[in-house]
């Protein structure tokens, strides 16, 4: 039945690719392709807002900013732009359309994630995919804005507007304009338009918001290391710093490196094979020893170095490019001294107490942490050449996420830590959790709506991420499952699951892209795979994935599906995806310290 309407759709296409671009990029034609005013409640198109140029040959960077495919091929399509307004309300909102010449449309309509604070401000991702593309600036002028530059309007004045249309409103009105837009451009009618979301770090929250709260405007989503329970995500991004100041050491970078270095290196072996990478974090935690790097020496040469305010991880060269983001305000750029000795039984305390996880004074679990292995990002401080030692260096995002959202004071980071404990920042915690919880927190995990409607999820993240915690992306799949299947054992929740949503652990990747110091695998052809899946019915069961660098560059390895890990065949080239209670028992985390639950 599927491949039968899909050859319909297809030759329906095919009979509109006689008509040119110049034929149907027009402003008329535009205006008349309007849903009309009264079809989408609260929405009121402004016909004479819209503007329509051909574009010839551009060369664009591929869907969701190159990280699938970096395709460098040119294009030509209809660049249109429209404004609408909210009823009553007087506010103005524009879109960006890249409408595909209609002899390479394929009834597709492609939305792409941002990063940071940021949404996309390119509409033209979905061309490679011969879809129809849009963007937003979501009525704060996104296209130059960053969300939280724009989040208060003073001090203690929260800008409520600006805070529901980056949290989930302002993608899913876009969509919700640009599929009949579409359909009519190309006079297509009533023809099914498939749509697709992908994006990843805040890309990949932002395409939770819209499987959570739009989940019928959708057909398939991929959403990679999203960045919700944004509360606890933000405000764990100070936590680092929080720990070197309770246990009063500020390791040095080289030191922090190599604790990491050695835990990689005795941890490898543990999957099977070594080959650089940690493919079972969870075998590494359940068996690996920290205090057994105390004496090690470290040595690194004198360097300037840049930190983004992100955590984000040391990338390799071939995934520099992936994710286009703006700097985080804050952003500082030092020197650092030359760097030797032997690692210290402060600088491991320092790292087991970040691994372990934030909890309260009462010793109850506030959130979770990076997995062992990960970088340790935001622990590194900074080089005082006043006082000629190392010193705090506070997160910019952790920081401004304090200040802005949290205190409403407009300032970019916050200035020390004075009298914070951890206490605080599990108040910080609960005070965003609660302040956000319906628009920037998308935590929530009834998707019943996407999924009665067909859509399907496609969930990864990098098992090292350095930013965003892995075991964040695997709490959110428990409580999908208890909450839609809790009434079934697990072996049916499971496979009930699998039908629609998928999720996979990407072993050593880092953040949202290969990680420098693991030279493992990550997933190329996500939009291919989803395409088979939602137009072809071809349901995945492991996820192709591809080694970029290092020793095994090339390899092709397929993914286990969680909660399936992988474990290596003695060294060879192929691994079994295995049942391991024992670890998956060592992700899963619940959260006393809060009264609320915590998806």
């Amino acid at each position: 039945m599927r491949r039968s309407c899909g050859a319909a759709v297809a030759a329906l296409a095919a009979s509109s690719s006689a008509v040119s671009i110049t034929d149907v990029c027009t402003t008329s034609n535009v205006q008349a392709a309007l849903p009309a005013n009264g079809t989408l409640v609260g929405i009121d198109m402004i016909p004479s807002s819209v503007t329509a140029s051909v574009v010839y040959n551009a060369t664009t960077g591929g869907g969701m900013g190159g990280a699938t495919s970096g395709s460098s091929a040119s294009y030509t399509y209809c660049n249109v732009t429209v404004a609408y307004t909210h009823t009553g309300k007087g506010d103005k909102v524009v879109l960006l359309y890249a409408l595909p010449q209609p002899s390479d449309f394929k009834n597709r309509f492609y939305v792409a994630g941002g990063g940071g604070f940021s949404l996309s401000s390119s509409a033209t991702g979905g061309l490679e995919y011969g879809a129809a593309g849009g963007a937003t600036d979501a009525g704060y002028d996104a296209f130059s804005n960053s969300y939280d530059e724009v989040v208060l309007y003073g001090n203690g004045s929260i800008n409520w507007d600006a805070t529901y249309m980056f949290g989930y409103q302002a993608l899913g009105e876009m969509t919700k304009v640009g599929k009949p837009l579409a359909q009519a451009f190309y006079g297509l009618n009533d023809t099914k338009i498939y749509t697709y979301f992908e994006g990843c770090s805040d890309g990949g929250r932002e395409g939770m918001s819209q499987v959570q709260r739009f989940g019928e405007e959708y057909d398939g989503a991929i959403t990679g290391a999203p960045a919700f329970r944004f509360a606890q995500q933000q405000v764990h991004h100070v936590f680092s710093s929080a720990v070197e100041v309770t246990q009063d050491y500020y390791p040095p970078p080289c030191e922090i490196s190599k604790i990491v270095n050695a835990t990689i290196a005795a941890c490898d072996p543990l999957d099977g094979r070594t080959d650089g990478v940690v493919s079972r974090t969870d075998l590494c935690m359940l068996n690996f020893d920290l205090k057994s790097v105390i004496g090690e020496p470290y040595y690194c040469a004198a360097e300037n170095s840049t930190s983004l305010g992100f955590g984000f991880n040391k990338r390799s060269a071939a995934n520099k490019h992936s994710l286009r983001r703006r700097q985080a305000q804050g952003s500082t750029t030092s020197s650092q001294p030359a760097q030797n000795g032997t690692v210290s039984a402060k600088a491991v305390a320092v790292a087991q107490a970040i691994y372990d996880g934030l909890h309260n004074s009462a010793g109850e679990r506030a959130y979770l942490s990076w997995q062992i292995a990960s970088e340790l990002g935001d622990a590194s401080p900074t080089y005082s050449t006043d006082t000629n030692s190392w010193e705090l260096s506070i997160p910019s995002t952790g920081g401004e996420y304090v200040t802005k959202f949290i205190q409403l004071l407009d300032l970019d980071n916050l200035s020390d830590l004075d009298g914070v404990t951890y206490d605080t920042l599990v108040e910080w915690m609960q005070t965003g959790m609660v302040r956000y919880m319906d628009s920037l927190q998308t935590t929530l995990p009834d998707l019943t709506p996407f999924q009665a409607s067909g859509g399907k999820l496609l969930h990864y993240h990098g098992e090292s991420d350095s930013s965003i915690p892995a075991a964040s992306s695997v709490h959110y799949w428990q409580s999908v499952r208890s909450v839609m299947y809790g009434n079934l054992t697990d072996e049916a929740a499971l496979e009930s699951l699998q039908d629609w949503y998928q999720f996979y652990l990407v072993p050593g990747a880092g953040h949202c892209g290969a990680n420098q110091l693991q030279p493992g695998p990550y997933p190329q052809t996500n939009m291919d795979v989803m395409i088979d899946w939602v137009e072809n019915g071809v349901k995945p069961t492991r996820l192709n994935a591809t080694v970029s660098s290092g020793s095994y560059a090339g390899e092709t390895q397929m993914l286990c599906q969680w909660p399936t890990r992988p474990l290596w065949q003695g060294n060879s080239s192929s691994f079994d995806c295995v049942d391991d209670q024992a670890s998956i028992d060592s992700w899963t985390y619940t959260f006393p310290a809060f009264k609320l639950p915590v998806y």
